[in-house]
């Protein structure tokens, strides 16, 4: 049987051991408890986006290798930017595909025309920004700049994503989204980039829960009244059994 000291000892470890990873068990049971019971569609903010887009049907185009004759192009894509045709060209060059004009950059009102023509109808717009950096925890982080962000009344705290470079709807984020995120960092303890699942954090502590439950089945060897019983009859048993070698020889 363990001795009395040693069984202290195991117990204290437990209980720090308890302490210390006890409020990060929590954040993987609460997170793992939200992922379980929200649908990865509605997180994505779909029901605020239009089932079907309406695309615009185009005359009188010219064609891009005319508009660019020294141009070697790998790449055309046909863009509806407020109504306006325009060429994407090679992942790099909007060029307008009526008139061959270059177009730089997108204005804010030409980004709330994308934004709407993906978003559901009756949203009021409350803002519009240009962003040109993002941080590590920025909820349009990884996302192409400069883009625009354009704020809508809403009890969700939508925000939509456009890029300023060629007019794509980039992404919508919301108050649920942001919730996802928050406790999606916690579960994978990546406090930087959210995805790292081999981060040396969430490593050592699942190493420590692993020495905490492990400690705990000890504990409950050790102070079992069972064990004890068990135990304690076997040493009787062996007892006996000298004595009565003795008692023999």
């Amino acid at each position: 049987m363990v001795k009395r000291k040693t069984a202290l000892k195991i117990r204290q470890a437990h209980r720090y051991l308890g302490i210390f990873i006890g409020i990060q068990f929590i954040m993987w049971t609460v997170s793992g408890l939200y992922f379980s019971w929200t649908d990865i569609d509605e997180i994505h903010g779909d029901q605020f986006k239009k089932e079907e887009m309406v695309h615009t049907n185009y005359s009188g185009l010219g064609s891009p290798s005319e508009f660019n004759p020294d141009t070697e192009i790998h790449s055309v894509e046909l863009k509806d930017i407020a109504g306006e045709p325009y060429y994407w060209i090679n992942h790099s060059t909007l060029q307008n595909a009526k008139t061959g004009e270059i177009k730089e950059d997108l204005s804010e009102e030409e980004a709330v025309s994308v934004a709407n023509q993906h978003m559901i109808d009756g949203l009021e717009v409350t803002g519009v920004e240009r962003i040109t950096s993002t941080g590590g925890h920025h909820e349009y982080r990884g996302g192409p700049l400069p883009a625009y962000v354009i704020s809508y009344n809403t009890p969700e705290d939508i925000r939509a994503y456009v890029s300023a470079a060629d007019g794509t709807f980039r992404t919508l984020r919301h108050r649920d989204w942001r919730w996802f995120d928050f406790l999606w960092m916690t579960h994978t303890m990546d406090y930087e980039g959210r995805d790292d699942f081999n981060n040396l954090i969430l490593r050592a502590f699942s190493l420590l829960g692993l020495v905490t439950v492990f400690s705990g089945f000890l504990l409950w060897y050790t102070s079992s009244p069972t064990i004890r019983k068990l135990t304690s009859k076997k040493k009787k048993k062996k007892k006996k059994e000298k004595e009565a070698d003795v008692t023999t020889f």
